[in-house]
């Protein structure tokens, strides 16, 4: 063993740092505020049910796909091996106002005839969308080392990959799902581009939407039964396997640096831990302005957090049903229904809800129950001030449970009397479990102005330092964290003159 690593998180970005780290011939050691793995990648009991709080579905879950090595990347990090993956043929569906429902389907051909079905009108675009998905499909973007790492011959060779893909390009991330959506004459599929909430946001862009697409049509990006926990523990054992260290309950206070260089952390309890190199793959604003302190930063930085916008935080309500909901399609996403009559959710009004039936996993509910989820955009400031009257916060989540059992009932005859179970955490929750900036679940939103945008993994002036995660890299979700995880690893084998090595269990 060589140079140690002190990591902080143990979410996909840090438990990937840590499988690299230990392939390469560090030694390296995880220290995490929470009791489990998987950062946001995570999951809890109640009453017999497991409530699922991440994982819809895995880009690079079988070889193929837009971006195939994901697959092999996660061979390496043990995420796949002994796991039962499915396909789903519905990855989400939006019913309209006036009954009809569109199915968005994970195979691109059904979409498409599914979409010239019921609107014939809109002809044009449906072809012209669904024809660029399925070139999305040929894309093969490299994910085998960060793009600072590339050598002139490599970003040129890039450059001639996706040559024939750049008018695609071009067009589709430069649009918003707004845009997409007023593209369309049709009343029904214009609404529902423009709500898929519990997918999407309306200034996200349709290119991230079609590369989704891409992975599910060529059953690239499957459900992993067991959900977000399994998987997460998944890596954890492969990183234990090749002798790393995790300190649970640990939460680090404090990036310790002597002369502009990093040399291990300081813990909330007070204690001092030393090593060569120090990761950050935790929360990207706690790191730079507390961790650091704000001492290393430049304005460009400090204008992605000013400036850039983020995942909306979510209310997340879990509810165990005493029903099994079997005439109900498995569908990856869930689906979104109009409300009657508008509600006001947490001090907003709300129009529509997305709910997702779980009856695809077995394994989070009972033997014919079913665990349902609702996602719903929130604000943090909202509840952080709620939170400061224990009394209040209580009564407002008990509320909510309430409005949303009742809007299912409506839905659903009879599900009021049939739910076991009721869960509600907050923006305010994923933050005290997580510590992600503004409770939100996923980082940075891929936005025309995001979607090309390419963040360092270093800081400015800061030495024997790198960061890992959903905060270094748009989008977020778990590619991102384990990429990263990855390539930091990769650039300090460069630094140490080390030749990078990954290996498969």
């Amino acid at each position: 063993m060589d140079n140690s690593v002190i990591i902080i998180g143990a979410g996909f970005g840090g438990l990937s740092a840590g499988c690299y780290g230990q392939m390469n011939g560090y030694r390296t050691s995880i220290f995490e505020m929470h009791d489990k793995p998987g950062g946001l990648c995570t999951a809890w009991q109640r009453k017999g049910y497991t409530i699922d709080g991440c994982l819809h579905w895995l880009v690079g879950s079988a070889p193929g796909g837009a971006i195939p090595g994901l697959y092999f990347l996660w061979q390496e990090l043990g995420a796949l091996q002994g796991q039962q993956v499915i396909d789903l043929d519905y990855f989400y569906r939006i019913e309209g106002v006036d009954g009809r429902a569109f199915n968005i389907y994970s195979d691109i051909d059904s979409l498409e005839q599914h979409m010239k079905d019921l609107a014939p009108e809109d002809v044009r675009v449906i072809s012209e969308y669904c024809k660029a998905a399925r070139r999305f499909c040929r894309l093969d973007l490299p994910v085998d080392k960060p793009p600072e790492m590339y050598t002139p011959f490599e970003g040129l060779r890039f450059m001639f990959k996706i040559l024939p893909f750049l008018g695609d390009l071009r067009k589709w991330s430069r649009m918003t799902m707004k845009d997409f959506a007023m593209e369309f004459k049709s009343p029904l599929l214009r609404d529902a581009w423009q709500q898929g909430q519990a997918v999407w946001r309306p200034e996200f862009s349709p290119f991230f939407i079609m590369m989704t697409l891409s992975a599910l049509h060529q059953k690239s990006a499957g459900y992993v039964i067991g959900g977000s926990m399994k998987l997460s523990r998944a890596i954890e054992k492969r990183y234990l396997d090749l002798g790393g260290e995790i300190r649970y309950k640990s939460r680090v206070a404090e990036i310790l640096v002597e002369n502009d260089c990093a040399v291990g952390v300081k813990l909330a309890d007070g204690s001092e831990h030393r090593a060569d190199y120090v990761i950050s793959a935790a929360d990207g604003h706690a790191t730079i302005f507390e961790m650091l302190g704000g001492k290393y930063i430049n304005e460009k930085i400090r204008g992605y957090y000013e400036k850039l916008p983020i995942f909306s935080p979510l209310i997340y309500i879990g509810l165990g049903v005493n029903r099994s909901f079997k005439e109900m399609p498995q569908i990856v996403s869930g689906f979104a229904f109009p409300l009657d009559k508008p509600v006001v959710i947490a001090g907003e009004e709300r129009k529509w809800l997305s709910v997702r039936i779980h009856n695809f996993d077995p394994t989070l509910a009972p033997e014919g129950k079913s665990l349902l989820t609702v996602m719903i955009e929130s604000n943090y400031p909202y509840w952080d001030s709620l939170r400061q009257d224990m009394a209040r916060y209580t009564a407002e989540k008990e509320q909510i449970a309430e409005t949303v059992v009742a809007l299912l009932d409506k839905r659903f005859p009879g599900l009021s009397s049939q739910v076991e179970m009721r869960d509600v955490a907050t923006p305010v929750t994923f933050h005290r479990y997580t510590g992600n900036w503004q409770g939100t679940f996923e980082g940075w939103l891929l936005t025309p102005e995001t979607v090309n945008l390419r963040m360092k993994k270093t800081l400015p002036g800061l030495d024997r330092f790198y960061m890992a995660g959903q905060w270094v890299q748009p989008g977020g979700g778990l590619p991102s964290g384990a990429m990263t995880g990855r390539y930091v690893v990769q650039m300090m084998c460069k630094r140490d003159r080390k030749r990078f090595a990954a290996t498969v269990p």
